[in-house]
């Protein structure tokens, strides 16, 4: 029988996740498996992978073959490279210590670049955010001056059409006291 670490899919449409299980080469793809080692989200950035990370090591070290996707994932886990130093321990090559060593080492710089990575799109978050919220400023700051600017024009306007109606107005003023003033003189 052979054994595949692989993917079974779950979730809705185009919101897929992924079990990561251990299944007969046989079985269908979302059906029998023999034990369940995690979790994938790829709708995440960067993508979550929850992975039990000493039982995959054991199955490895059993014998099962990961498929492709499942391989990289555990690379970017570490899994591979524990493989890789443990193999090396049951040949003699290095030490449990030295093979220990090496991979917390690795775990350590690999915990950064994922911390970076996160910050990093964090940050680019905030700056995009920012600068949305600068164009909507400027824009409603537009909308707001053209606003005022008709309403500039509008009391223009209506000032210009008082004025003549005064100018007309004023004479006429003028003219009844005069005339008026002639009657009783």
């Amino acid at each position: 029988m052979s054994v595949k670490i692989r993917l079974a899919r779950r979730g809705r449409k185009k919101q897929a996740i992924y079990d990561v299980v251990v299944a007969d080469a046989r079985a269908p793809r979302d059906g029998r498996f023999i034990e369940k080692l995690g979790t994938y989200n790829p709708n995440t950035n960067p993508a979550s992978i929850n992975i039990n990370n000493e039982r995959a090591l054991t199955w490895l070290l059993n014998g099962a073959q990961p498929t492709d996707t499942v391989k990289a994932m555990l690379s970017y886990r570490g899994v591979m490279l524990k493989k890789h130093l443990q193999i090396g321990v049951l040949k003699g090559a290095i030490t449990q210590e030295q093979a220990d060593a090496k991979f917390n080492a690795w775990i350590s710089e690999k915990d950064a670049k994922i911390e970076g990575k996160k910050d990093q799109l964090a940050t680019a978050k905030a700056d995009a955010r920012a600068k949305a919220l600068a164009a909507e400023t400027a824009k409603n700051q537009a909308r707001l001056d053209a606003i005022k600017a008709r309403e500039e024009e509008a009391k223009a306007a209506a000032a210009a059409a008082e004025a003549p109606a005064a100018e007309e107005a004023a004479p006429e003023a003028t003219e009844a006291p005069a005339e008026g003033g002639e009657a009783e003189a």
